[in-house]
């Protein structure tokens, strides 16, 4: 369940190539995408994560702390809608942050998307994360599947399509890991 190596790779060579010093993280589980992120930015650089499963975030915990940058991380245990929602009632800056990676409730990614927009800045980055689903988005309803992938198929293909029409992003869907959209903000 965790962020394969070369997509953790290649979020840290993105995160380097737009400068981030800024960025926003749905859904951490265990922390190996959120210590990839943290490595790669620079010394002043903040993370806001967060996620409902406390007792996951502090599995990871320990190596955070062994990489030296959890001074990087301010972790919420929380509900994102809250902590996002709050953000923008209270005032943060539009496109205050630079990066977003969302690895959360597959069901919520283009209600995510819609917060996202407003907190990250004009060509920032949004990562959505098993945009693929092990393949089962490129499957017709006639092909036999587990139920686990059926379950998610559906909404993981309509914010595939609602990604690529999106006239607010540029995007690309990659083959990395369980999948990887990426979109870059236009405006």
């Amino acid at each position: 369940m965790n962020v394969p190596a070369d997509e953790g790779q290649l979020i840290s060579m993105i995160l380097k190539l737009v400068n981030a010093k800024r960025t926003i993280e749905i859904g951490v589980f265990t922390g190996y995408s959120l210590l990839t992120t943290a490595l790669a930015l620079p010394a002043d650089g903040k993370i806001l994560a967060m996620d409902p499963d406390r007792e996951a975030y502090e599995t990871g915990l320990p190596f955070i702390k062994k990489a030296g940058v959890d001074h990087k991380i301010n972790f919420i245990h929380s509900d994102a809608f809250l902590v996002l929602n709050d953000l923008i009632e209270n005032g943060e800056e539009a496109g205050a942050f630079d990066f977003a990676f969302v690895d959360a409730n597959k069901e919520d990614y283009i209600k995510y998307h819609e917060i996202l927009l407003k907190l990250v800045k004009v060509g920032g980055v949004i990562g959505y994360d098993n945009t693929l689903w092990f393949g089962a988005v490129a499957l017709s309803e006639d092909d036999e599947m587990a139920e686990y992938l059926r379950v998610r198929r559906g909404c993981l293909r309509e914010l595939n399509s609602f990604l690529a029409n999106d006239p607010r992003v540029e995007c690309c869907l990659l083959s990395v890991g369980d999948g990887l959209t990426l979109c870059r903000r236009l405006y």
